[in-house]
């Protein structure tokens, strides 16, 4: 494990991306700060380690930074935006920050955004929103990872669900989750450390669970058809799994099916962009009362909650967003903790572009 200041790791990302990636001032800064705040709430699957994803999107003509994206639908309460294949995080800011212009002026709207690229961790677009006395909801899908219930094939992403709502204090309900049991970052990490993942989380070739990382990860960017994540609720119904199927795919609907945009299954086609999808909703907490009294009983509700009997062994009960926002706390005061294969990827990176 490696440490470095927070301020720190957002300038060395900004200085990669930049000057190695050719990336412009502005999507160079907000990717290096999505990329370190992942790293600084302890999510290190979507951190500094996404370097070398953005890299292979740039190669394979995935990510196009320099284009702008444009407003191709628009009514009072909505916006359809057309990324035009930019990198994820700069498309993601420019959208929610033209969905929070919306909202401010009519009290509720909805973003479909198509032709995008990866933009970090969802949560964190749902807590921008959130920040303005809103509730805040994102959702993206991704490259095809999982498989649908009954079949083998991957045909949707891993298509998480994030949604946050303002407490009192400051703080937020901050609920982010794949609709898989993981997300495929996580895998990767298990991968790079060289560790094996736990059984429910992927099946091989031939729909068998499989608890080997690194066999996995070679399966899943060798094969694009077979072997995948298995859906919250895992194999099968008896668990529930149609209900996580269901959930990915209601992200689907939302992303690319309101958007006009490229499905999973369909992502990442050679000669075009990734394709990659998102949907933003937000409205004003004022339209059921009072902000201030809105968010101080939301909080109440969430305290009873962590108040409750714990169960033997265990001191705490937390409620969705505490952690990380605990970690990013620490972080901020003590250091970004990065771990020795992300810390071997920024030092090569910074060697090979003379930082």
């Amino acid at each position: 494990m490696a440490q470095i200041k927070y301020e720190d790791l957002i300038k060395l990302i900004e200085q990669i991306l930049e000057k190695g990636y050719g990336y412009s001032k502005d999507e160079a800064h907000i990717t290096a700060w999505v990329l370190a705040e992942a790293d600084a709430r302890n999510i290190p699957s979507h951190g500094a380690s996404r370097l070398d994803f953005y890299r292979k999107n740039l190669q394979g003509g995935f990510a196009k930074p320099g284009s702008m994206p444009k407003i191709v639908w628009e009514t009072p309460c909505s916006l359809v935006i057309d990324g035009q294949d930019n990198v994820g995080c700069f498309v993601a800011d420019w959208s929610v920050k033209k969905l929070i212009e919306k909202v401010k002026n009519i009290g509720s709207a909805y973003c479909a955004v198509r032709n995008s690229n990866h933009f970090g961790i969802a949560g964190l677009w749902a807590e921008e929103i959130a920040k303005n006395d809103m509730l805040g909801m994102a959702f993206t899908n991704t490259r095809a990872c999982a498989i649908a219930t009954n079949g083998k094939m991957r045909v949707l992403g891993t298509n998480p669900i994030a949604v946050a709502i303002p407490e009192k204090d400051g703080k937020q309900f901050l609920l982010d989750m794949a609709t898989t049991t993981v997300a495929h970052g996580k895998v990767e990490v298990y991968d790079r450390r060289k560790k094996p993942m736990p059984l429910g989380w992927a099946v091989d070739e031939n729909g068998k669970g499989t608890e080997d990382a690194t066999a996995f990860e070679k399966l899943f960017y060798g094969n694009p058809l077979y072997g995948g994540h298995l859906f919250l609720g895992g194999e099968g119904e008896e668990s529930g799994g149609h209900k996580g199927y269901g959930l990915g795919l209601l992200v689907e609907l939302l992303c690319s099916g309101l958007s006009l945009g490229i499905s999973s299954f369909n992502t990442f086609q050679k000669g075009q962009g990734s394709g990659i999808t998102h949907f933003f909703a937000a409205f004003k907490l004022d339209l059921f009362g009072n902000p201030q009294e809105v968010k101080e009983h939301i909080g109440e509700i969430l305290q009873d909650i962590r108040k409750g009997e714990k169960a033997e062994g265990q001191n705490r009960i937390y409620t969705h967003g505490e952690k990380e926002a605990e970690s990013r706390a620490k972080s901020i005061k003590e250091g970004v903790y990065i771990d020795e294969p992300t810390w071997k990827l920024l030092e090569s990176l910074k060697a090979e572009f003379k930082i």
